[in-house]
């Protein structure tokens, strides 16, 4: 059965409403019980604001980057549709959790095109989730509430790859449980990884398999950009003059990012989680966001 996204957050957000007014209104209550109690009616009043309220109100904007999360969550298997609760933070892995979304075998999912990586994941997973029907409907509900420019496949994507990860890094104050791979402030690369799956083998995968192909996929483009350009005349020319410009960029910050890559994979790095995650943090910093 398809459903729509705003249909639930609709519902979602009556039932929080009424457990705000609820709480609050019991609250109140026991205000005024202890106001006649005590006999001191005249100092305070039972009333409350509602930013004193101990529950939160739904919020759009934030319950679906929430959302989002989970779905970042069932991708790495940190969380299971077919399990309640926490599935996977580190410990034996049990492949008999995940039925409905398969986790990534890898745990390195990339971000560097709306059509494949995590953002074409998250995509499945919403259509999975509430249906393949009204999957164009939810993602247009979700680019709105996002905002950003283009198709709502790229508004998506555009969240995942600039803006994800550093609400992330707010929600869980500062030591997040997904880490961001990134070739440098060009963003030639980057990529996501599930802190409690790391081993020391993904830094040589991340290369080899992830940053490597994408080093291919630019040089490509280059190629192509370069035959067009000697081709072209006029405005045309100057503007693919400025692509070619833009692409030697990337492939230089590529070039060194491959590099450390491969110093890395060397020296099989590992991370122990009762270390700290700013210490963990500190041996692969040279190439995290």
């Amino acid at each position: 059965m398809s459903v729509l996204i705003s249909d639930k957050y609709r519902e979602w957000e009556q039932l929080c409403e009424e457990r705000f007014r609820k709480l609050k209104e019991n609250e109140e209550k026991l205000n005024s019980f202890y106001i006649g109690l005590y006999d001191i009616g005249d100092e305070i009043t039972p009333e409350i604001d509602d930013a004193d309220v101990t529950v939160r109100r739904a919020d759009l904007q934030r319950d679906i980057k929430s959302l989002i999360s989970y779905a970042v969550g069932c991708i790495f298997g940190r969380y299971s549709l077919d399990r309640e609760g926490l599935c996977y933070a580190g410990g034996k892995w049990d492949v008999s959790a995940y039925s409905t979304v398969i986790p990534c075998k890898d745990n390195i999912m990339p971000l560097n095109s709306p059509d494949d990586g995590l953002t074409a994941a998250v995509e499945d997973f919403i259509s999975t989730v509430y249906g393949s029907d009204t999957l164009e409907e939810n993602l247009a509900f979700i680019a709105g509430v996002l905002g950003g420019s283009g198709t709502p496949k790229e508004a998506l994507h555009s969240y995942l790859r600039r803006s994800f990860f550093k609400d992330h890094f707010k929600v869980y104050h500062s030591r997040p449980v997904y880490w961001q791979f990134s070739s440098g402030p060009k963003g030639a690369f980057k990529a996501l990884m599930y802190l409690h799956r790391y081993d020391s083998s993904l830094i040589g995968c991340l290369n080899d398999s992830y940053a490597r192909p994408r080093y291919e996929e630019l040089t490509e483009e280059h190629r192509r950009m370069s035959d067009a350009y000697r081709k072209a005349s006029g405005a045309e020319k100057a503007a693919y003059r400025r692509n070619i410009s833009r692409l030697n960029t990337l492939l230089l910050e590529m070039e060194g990012f491959i590099a450390r890559l491969g110093e890395m994979a060397d020296q099989d790095i590992a991370l122990d989680l009762d270390d700290g995650v700013r210490l963990n943090y500190e041996k692969l910093k040279d190439i995290l966001e």
